[in-house]
This record gives structure tokens, C-alpha cells and sequence, in this order.
């Protein structure tokens, strides 16, 4: 029995110093290999990392503006025109309607009270004092008031014409805009698929590089134009919007300004 585990121990040492002469020499080879592993995904790391600084670097307005160089001089500058006028109307549109706008409950109740306290002309004081279209159609009525309440409802509903004609000046110009700005860029997509038909005409033959230029200037000038009139269109109809509610706050005012000059007059 001595003998036997004796020889099992001997195979034993012998199996365990094989197993560990094959590690030794397999451990380098699965080093390499796994250095050539980490070496090529660091070196793909650092590729992306390369590359995406150069994807963003282009913003969008560096895309818009080569966008716009692409399309031609002619028609984008046009349209580009329409946009900057455009929005120069709409500007000085919303400027002035804002500062037409009035608190309309407040001045009545202050009118109310002048007159009142001190007669027309301290109510006409106070319309003097307050800047809008509903304070000028108050001064216009009670200036009107010694003629009697009709001749001051004329001069209410006269003078509110007028006023509403002062609110609606030159937003014909900003719808103008809106219309000719489409309306240009598919000119400019028509004239640019005549001449990708020309030069297929003039080759004898279908070449796509030969009309992509002008296909794309096509499209480029449709795409702007939209986008122009789009833009042109929101400020319209905040405009259109804001010079609703102006109107609606003149008419009640003109009707709350005709009870109080009839209950004055008693």
C-alpha cells in the first residue's frame, strides 16, 4: 500500500509541474493577444473621438449659410429680402400694438369718475393724459357731448374707423411677403429643373452628376422660400390676433362711453 501511494504522489508532482510549464507558456501568448485587443479598441476610441469634433464643429448656421450659398445668389437673395422686410413690418407692428394696447376697465372707471367730479373736460383731461385708440375715441366723444349724445356716438363710431384703419396699416405688406416668398422659390425650382433639362439634352443623355447641381439648387430654393413664409405667417397671425382684441376693446368701450354720457346728460 506504502508503495502505491508512493507512485500516486510521484504521478501527481510529475501532472502538476506539466500543467504549470503549459501555463507558463500560454500566459504571454494570451497577454499579447490581449494587448492587441485593448490597443485596437483604444485606437477606434480615439478615431470616434477625432471624428465627432469634426461632425460638430458645423453648426447650424454654418449648414444654413452653406445651404444658402448652394442655392444661388438670385432667388435665395430675394427671398432673403422678403424675410428682412417682412420682419421689419411685423417688428414695428407688434411694437406699436402693444403700445396701443389699454387697460381698458381702468380708464373707463377713471373717466367715469371725472366726470363725475369735475365734468368733461376734466374726463377729457384724463384721455389726454392716456395713449391708445380707446382714450382718443373717449377724447373724440366727449368733445362731441355739447352737440348731444348722437353727434358724440357718430364721432365714436367715425373716429373708431379710423383707429382701426391706424392698427391695420401695412400688415397688407407683411401678408404680401408671406404670399411672393413660396411663390418665389418654386420659380426658382422651375427655372433650375429647365436647366438640369437642357444639360440633359445637350449630353444626349440621363447623368445624374451631370443634373444634380441643379436639381439641388431647385429644391434648396422651394425649401427656403417655405421656411420664410412659415416664419412670416406666426407673426401675421399673432398681428391679426392682437389687433382683434384691440378692435373688441374699442366697441365695448364705445358702448360703455355712450351709457355714460347718457347718464351724465340726466
Amino acid at each position: 500500500m506504502k508503495r502505491l501511494f508512493s507512485m500516486l504522489a510521484i504521478a501527481g508532482l510529475l501532472a502538476l509541474n506539466a500543467t504549470t510549464a503549459n501555463a507558463k507558456d500560454f500566459t504571454p501568448v494570451v497577454a499579447d493577444q490581449i494587448s492587441e485587443i485593448v490597443a485596437i479598441d483604444d485606437a477606434s476610441t480615439a478615431l470616434v473621438q477625432d471624428e465627432a469634433p469634426a461632425a460638430e464643429a458645423k453648426g447650424f448656421q454654418q449648414v444654413l449659410k452653406e445651404k444658402f450659398i448652394q442655392g444661388g445668389a438670385g432667388f435665395m437673395g430675394i427671398v432673403l429680402l422678403c424675410l428682412i422686410l417682412g420682419l421689419a413690418v411685423a417688428i414695428e407692428r407688434i411694437i406699436f400694438l402693444n403700445m396701443a394696447t389699454t387697460n381698458t376697465k381702468k380708464l373707463t372707471q377713471k373717466v367715469e369718475d371725472a366726470l363725475a367730479s369735475g365734468g368733461v373736460e376734466a374726463a377729457k383731461e384724463v384721455c389726454r393724459n392716456t395713449r391708445g385708440p380707446i382714450a382718443s375715441i373717449y377724447y373724440q366723444g366727449l368733445d362731441r357731448v355739447d352737440e348731444g349724445v348722437d353727434a358724440a356716438e357718430k364721432a365714436v363710431v367715425a373716429y373708431g374707423g379710423v383707429q382701426m384703419g391706424q392698427l391695420e396699416k401695412n400688415v397688407s405688406w407683411l401678408s404680401l411677403f408671406i404670399a411672393i416668398a413660396p411663390m418665389l422659390g418654386f420659380m426658382g425650382t422651375v427655372i433650375g429643373m429647365i436647366q438640369a433639362f437642357e444639360k440633359i439634352s445637350a449630353a444626349g443623355g440621363l447623368d445624374a452628376s451631370l443634373i444634380a447641381g441643379d436639381i439641388q439648387v431647385a429644391l434648396l430654393t422651394t425649401v427656403f422660400g417655405l421656411i420664410v413664409a412659415i416664419i412670416l405667417q406666426i407673426f401675421y397671425n399673432y398681428i391679426i390676433a392682437k389687433i382683434d382684441s384691440i378692435v373688441n376693446s374699442m366697441e365695448d368701450a364705445s358702448i360703455t362711453l355712450v351709457d355714460m354720457l347718457v347718464d351724465h346728460k340726466k
